[in-house]
């Protein structure tokens, strides 16, 4: 995500900021669970403060492999360091997995032994805070990662989004204890939570991995590369061997494009060129590779670009 000087792009600067964004709110809400919980003798608050250094730490998380992603190609990493963002996704999900089991193992003791809640009204007070604080800081880091396609910071505001309904969850949990005078809809509430945590980590995990496997582009994104290079036809024989894959937020294709035997070079990478430059207008982030081969075809009509007999 660096220009070609070197500098940081609006679009690194634009996700640092939001990264730093989520760190401060985590370490927030965070700060004012863990003491609320220690205080009520919650199991459901103390497992939505896990729940938020979890989300506090993949932020940092986020926070240092946008700037490592951000960073152009080099003599070792010859294509870049997108997968930055795709090894800090599964970290994440990683660590989500254990705290859910965490939970899930505090909780079940619990709900056994039983037990007793206090100061419901000051939980009540932080888990509302902390739904709606989630919500907006949640809508703001998903939009910039949706914008910059950051596998990394779309991971941070997924964190974050299941965050909003965990502590809408433990919220109204509390408030049956409150009427009911019952505990046990405290480790009941925590079971669900971890449930909740271990779905997303699921889906985290899904996609993180998949980019380090070189997954291809979408259909809708291949679908695109080769319906301009089919508005070229009158200018190559035919293509093959198209190729695409997925490095964090940047594409790489790559293709085998048959030429006229008798076209020039010069003309050949001119053509290559603007192919290229109406691919990445329509797909951004994207390195294309081309590799050229003539037409096996010996004929005289190859002279005319708009007639080829291999297409015959």
């Amino acid at each position: 995500m660096y220009d070609k000087n070197n500098r940081y792009s609006a679009a690194h600067k634009e996700i640092t900021s939001a990264a730093r964004l989520s760190i401060y709110s985590n370490t927030f809400l965070l700060s004012l669970k863990l003491i609320t919980g220690f205080f009520m003798g919650s199991i459901s608050v103390l497992s939505e403060a896990f729940h938020s250094g979890i989300d506090l730490l993949a932020a940092v998380i986020a926070n240092y492999s946008v700037g490592k992603a951000g960073k152009p190609a080099d003599d070792i990493h010859t294509f870049g360091h997108g997968k930055f963002e795709n090894i800090s996704g599964t970290v994440e999900a990683l660590l989500v997995f254990v705290v859910s089991f965490i939970i899930l193992f505090t909780a079940f003791k619990d709900l056994l032994k039983g037990g007793s809640v206090e100061f419901i009204g000051a939980g009540l007070a932080i888990m509302g805070i902390s739904a709606v604080v989630n919500f907006f800081i949640s809508r703001k880091i998903m939009k910039v990662a949706k914008r910059t396609e950051s596998i990394a910071l779309e991971a941070d505001a997924y964190h974050l989004s299941t965050d909003v309904y965990t502590s809408a969850g433990v919220f109204i949990g509390l408030a049956l204890i409150q009427i009911t005078e019952n505990p046990i809809f405290d480790p009941i509430l925590a079971i669900i939570v971890a449930l909740i945590i271990l779905r997303a980590a699921y889906n985290l995990t899904k996609r993180s991995v998949s980019g380090l496997m070189d997954v291809k582009l979408s259909d809708r994104e291949e679908n695109i590369i080769k319906s301009i290079i089919d508005d070229h036809y009158s200018q190559y024989a035919e293509y093959h061997d198209l190729r695409t894959r997925m490095s964090g937020a940047e594409r790489f294709v790559d293709l085998h494009l048959v030429v006229p035997k008798n076209q020039h070079v010069a003309d050949a990478h001119e053509f290559c060129d603007h192919l290229e430059k109406d691919i990445r207008e329509r797909i951004p982030n994207l390195s294309m590779l081309i590799h050229i081969e003539p037409c096996e075809i010996d004929c005289e009509i190859c002279r005319k670009l708009d007639i080829c007999r291999i297409r015959d």
